[in-house]
């Protein structure tokens, strides 16, 4: 996790009320949100570029799905002559294979990729089942993403990687976003996306943490640095979420900075659904005789 950020301290996650204080210390009310679509995207890309530059070191990865933010991330590091690769892991049927090879011949990305078969992804989930010691489905297939792709990593020598991370919270991503807006109004929408930042810690922060320090990843997340974060706050969220389309300002700002609409605008898939690694425990709880895949999970655990 980014030691610029201050998420890591001393090699540990700092505890939970100190995240909660670091989001409350950034918290806006609804009132005099920026209303200029042009001045939030430009103020936007600007803060993205330089959050992704202060990471930056001589050599490292991208966790890389072919998605809008690892593509922006990736794009940007291309513009910048940075030396690092892509990292994509999946089971057969991964669309995040198939959007990240595409992404990267489109712009001379360097990517490694792994088509995990079954037996090899159930050791990658068994050790992320452990080592979370959760059988929660979403928990330990997103667990799972980081844990294989962060292998591949080491493998080649790169032990710190960017990704991803906060984006969903900041630019509403996520399905209770939309139902926030459904229920409500952009004002409940607003406050969705400060309450999941602040839930991160024990929904995303731990899990990520947990699965670094054990394989020895530094995580470099720029969407989570403090002014990415005042920027993308300060927008006014009927620039986030329509009916049709999640993340608007960011894609456009992904657009502005030079990404092609294609990867600017693929529909969001969660890392356990464009790995396929969902479909994989189904597979796996069917083949060791569970109808459920939470009682296959569980009894990973026992």
């Amino acid at each position: 996790m980014t030691q610029i950020l201050g998420i890591v301290k001393e090699g540990m996650l700092i505890p939970e009320e100190l995240w909660v204080k670091f989001v409350n210390g950034m918290h806006n009310s609804f009132d005099n949100l920026e209303t200029n679509n042009q001045r939030a995207k430009r103020e936007l890309a600007e803060a993205v570029v330089n959050a992704v530059k202060k990471r930056i070191v001589p050599k490292f990865g991208i966790l890389f799905s072919g998605g809008v933010d690892s593509s922006l991330i990736a794009f940007v590091c291309k513009q910048l002559k940075c030396n690092f690769t892509c990292y994509t892991v999946g089971i057969e049927g991964s669309d995040d294979i198939a959007w990240a090879q595409k992404a990267a011949n489109e712009y001379g990305f360097n990517l490694k990729y792994k088509v995990l078969s079954l037996d090899e992804f159930e050791i990658v989930l068994k050790n992320a089942v452990k080592l979370l010691n959760d059988a929660d489905i979403v928990k330990t297939s997103v667990g799972s993403v980081l844990y294989s792709a962060g292998k591949l990593a080491l493998a080649d020598g790169n032990n710190i990687l960017f990704g991803g991370l906060g984006s969903e919270e900041i630019f509403a991503g996520y399905q209770r976003h939309e139902e926030a807006l459904q229920k409500d109004n952009f004002g409940a929408l607003h406050a969705e996306c400060w309450s999941g930042l602040k839930n991160m810690w024990k929904r995303d922060l731990i899990r990520d943490f947990t699965i670094a320090k054990n394989l020895g990843l530094d995580l470099r997340t720029p969407f989570l640095d403090k002014d990415v974060v005042k920027v993308a706050m300060n927008i006014h969220p009927m620039f986030k979420l329509d009916k049709d389309n999640k993340k608007i300002i960011l894609r456009e700002a992904a657009e502005f900075i030079g990404l092609k609409k294609e990867f600017a605008w693929r529909k969001k898939q969660a890392a356990q659904y464009g790995s396929n690694f969902v479909n994989g425990i189904e597979k796996l709880a069917k083949k060791n005789g569970f109808k459920l895949k939470k009682d296959y999970l569980q009894s990973i655990l026992k």
